[in-house]
């Protein structure tokens, strides 16, 4: 029998990273790990920060809209980027343009897997046939999206680097979007509600896109 630190060292893992590590990316990670959870996806979600708030927890409106947007727990210890996370991470994706160059900076080679949130979003909607999931509170997957498939239409695991490797080879297909900001989720420490749910609602339509092409994927 696999020992569960032994599953969990083969799992697929992926960074989420913003600046104090206390808003976006604790919101993105755990409303990530809630969507490929319930649609049966093992991949290892973190996150960390490039200016980390090391040792603090998430920022209560940052947790309320987690909770709000479907997470089961909203437990989080804020630490600072390393180019040892970069390097042991399988995807980055990162809250805004330059903490992508943040990253890419840390360990030039990480290019390779490293995204903005929206951008990999974006990416993975125009390169897989699917029909996006609603995108509402209390809803991380569509049901129809966790079923099962057939055994006759089974498929083997999805080469999660393989993967990756193929959406940044899309890159150059799809123009950036006009403005280019659209790609980057605005930071909400410090702002009002207003903000902060506008963040929270832009990263949960691309958290949820996203585990939808895992899905479509045969992840």
């Amino acid at each position: 029998m696999i020992a569960p630190s032994e599953l969990a060292a083969r799992m697929p893992r992926i960074l989420i990273v913003c600046t104090g590590n206390i808003c976006r990316s604790p919101l993105a990670e755990q409303l990530l790990r809630e969507n490929l959870q319930a649609a049966g996806i093992g991949v290892v979600v973190s996150s960390a920060g490039t200016h980390a708030m090391t040792e603090s927890a998430m920022t209560p409106e940052a947790a309320a809209l987690s909770s709000q947007y479907g997470a089961s727990s909203t437990q989080h210890t804020a630490r600072q980027l390393t180019e040892q996370l970069i390097a042991d991470a399988d995807l980055v994706l990162t809250a805004t343009r330059d903490h992508r160059r943040e990253v890419v900076t840390l360990l030039p080679k990480a290019t390779r897997y490293t995204f903005t949130l929206n951008q990999f979003a974006r990416l993975v909607a125009a390169a897989d046939s699917f029909t996006p999931v609603d995108a509402a509170p209390n809803s991380p997957v569509d049901s129809a999206i966790r079923q099962p498939q057939p055994a006759s239409t089974a498929r083997p695991p999805l080469d999660f680097a393989g993967y990756i490797a193929e959406v940044a080879s899309t890159r150059g297909l799809h123009p950036s979007p006009n403005p280019p900001t659209l790609d980057d989720v605005d930071d909400p420490y410090r702002q009002s509600a207003a903000v902060y749910a506008r963040a929270a609602a832009a990263i949960n339509a691309s958290v949820t896109t996203i585990t939808a092409a895992l899905v479509a994927a045969g992840a």
